[in-house]
């Protein structure tokens, strides 16, 4: 119930901010905001890139030690 009324004030709060904002921008410098832009819960999160690199870099990690995969890859 407490983040239900949290997302409420702060969808009302990040269209205020938006609109306040968009009064106040360069329309040549910069594209129109969104409440989502202001809005914490509505922040999207990036997505992880993780690179295949296989077990090899874990032996070095964690076997030979951290130096030793600084020197392979």
């Amino acid at each position: 119930m407490a983040e239900a009324r949290s997302r409420d004030r702060w969808a009302h709060t990040s269209s205020l901010l938006a609109m306040l904002a968009n009064v106040n921008r360069d329309p040549k410098k910069c594209r129109a905001f969104r409440p989502e832009d202001f809005d914490p819960h509505e922040r999207q999160k990036k997505p992880l890139i993780v690179k295949n690199e296989g077990i090899d870099i874990l032996k070095k990690v964690f076997i030979d030690g951290p130096g030793q995969a600084a020197k392979g890859i």
